[in-house]
């Protein structure tokens, strides 16, 4: 399954962020679809937006849920990136 997140280009995000999102976001779906192999790109764009290739309807929809707790848990992953 492929997953590419954009965001937008214009709403720059801090130094390292972009990296630490992949990383992160990596890790969970690859946890949740570990019975698939996984590719994960997160980029900057001219819109925010969420594309899965070679996935179910229902697989979009949990990824998006995925995607909504690794934003919203940012402080957690994102700090512990760059305490290392």
């Amino acid at each position: 399954m492929r997953v590419e997140v954009t965001i937008d280009k214009t709403k720059p995000l801090p130094a390292g962020a972009l990296d630490a999102l992949s990383g992160e976001l990596s890790k969970r779906i690859n946890k949740q679809f570990s019975d698939r192999e996984n590719k994960i790109q997160v980029r900057y764009a001219g819109a925010n937006s969420l594309s899965v290739l070679g996935g179910a309807k229902t697989d979009r929809d949990l990824i998006e849920e995925i995607l909504q707790e690794t934003w919203e848990s940012a402080d957690d992953w994102f700090s512990n990136q760059n305490d290392d």
